[in-house]
């Protein structure tokens, strides 16, 4: 039986890991990526899941949202640096699969949803 739990890397060096996978495919870990559209601290990331039910055989599916943490720019001289969300989440959706190797591969599609002031810019919030 295949789950999720353990520690995932991408070709572009983002991490993940999981952690805490209950008998009914419910987990929470961390994400880091190695990739933003920021110019502040990208920092260690929550993420909360799921897989579908481990009695699943092979190829198991799963969904994961990420609330993305990035460090806040630095306050008044003499204030420390604040960690605070960055006003995105992201979702995942992917399979497990062994790949030619025979080592699990995960493969996902994501979206991203950053906050804007207004309605009217909702059609830049998603991508």
């Amino acid at each position: 039986q295949r789950d999720l739990q353990g520690l995932w890397s991408n070709q572009l060096g983002s991490n993940m890991t999981i952690l805490d996978m209950n008998t009914a495919g419910t987990f929470s870990g961390s994400h880091q990526t190695a990739v933003a559209a920021t110019n502040k601290q990208i920092l260690v990331s929550p993420l909360r899941g799921l897989q579908q039910h481990p009695s699943a055989k092979r190829h198991p599916t799963c969904g994961f949202t990420v609330q993305w943490q990035f460090s806040a720019p630095a306050g008044p001289i003499g204030m420390l640096t604040a960690t605070t969300p960055l006003d995105s989440t992201a979702v995942f959706v992917g399979q497990c699969f062994n790949g030619d190797d025979g080592k699990e591969v995960l493969h996902t599609s994501w979206l991203l949803r950053e906050k804007v002031d207004s309605e009217s810019d909702d059609w830049k919030a998603t991508r």
